[in-house]
């Protein structure tokens, strides 16, 4: 019993001594030096940036390093030159406004001071013989029970006879039901032939 009370008086002393000690630093300790404060015991990690913080443009023309840039949104026409290492000797920055804010996907053209004030500048479509899925170019579909003579002579294929064809066939024997349906109409063609 005497080694357990003496085994807990000396832990109570090296406590009391530590909390003593530590006691007399803080009161001791010059009032310039900073203190630590709750933000002290986070770490600033770098913030990284989100796939969509950046977007990705290609510049042409008069700059010395056309292609493609990867930038800062709301970056501007003069932060893709300054990006594509500047304008050539030729170029005409005055055609084009160095304010405007870019979007993900267009392409910059920076002209040249021989280059007609009909160019586009500035282009959000994918080019001549491009396939886009968004383009507005694409054939809407056609409704072959209510189409006109001229809607079914724009599908591939439809010329004019064929689509008087169709045309009569659904005049005589009313709405097509099935797609199959389109079939009969050939069937018709061959007995007229």
């Amino acid at each position: 019993m005497k080694n357990f009370n003496l085994k807990n008086l000396s832990i109570i002393t090296v406590l009391s001594a530590l909390i003593i000690s530590f006691s007399i630093y803080l009161f001791t300790k010059d009032s310039k030096e900073v203190s630590l404060n709750s933000n002290d015991f986070f770490f600033n990690e770098p913030i990284q940036e989100s796939e969509n913080s950046k977007i990705v443009i290609h510049i042409a023309g008069e700059v010395n390093s056309p292609g493609i840039l990867y930038l800062d949104n709301n970056s501007r026409i003069a932060d893709a030159i300054s990006a594509a290492n500047g304008t050539t000797d030729i170029a005409d920055i005055n055609k084009i406004n160095l304010a405007y804010e870019l979007r993900d996907g267009q392409k910059i053209y920076i002209p040249s001071i021989y280059d007609d004030d009909t160019s586009e500048y500035i282009t959000d479509t994918p080019g001549k013989n491009v396939l886009d899925s968004s383009s507005s170019s694409q054939t809407d579909t056609i409704n072959i029970n209510t189409a006109t003579q001229s809607e079914l002579e724009s599908l591939p294929g439809i010329g004019k006879s064929t689509a008087n064809k169709i045309i009569d066939y659904r005049t005589t024997n009313g709405k097509f039901k099935t797609i199959e349906d389109i079939m009969k109409v050939s069937r018709n063609w061959r007995k007229q032939i």
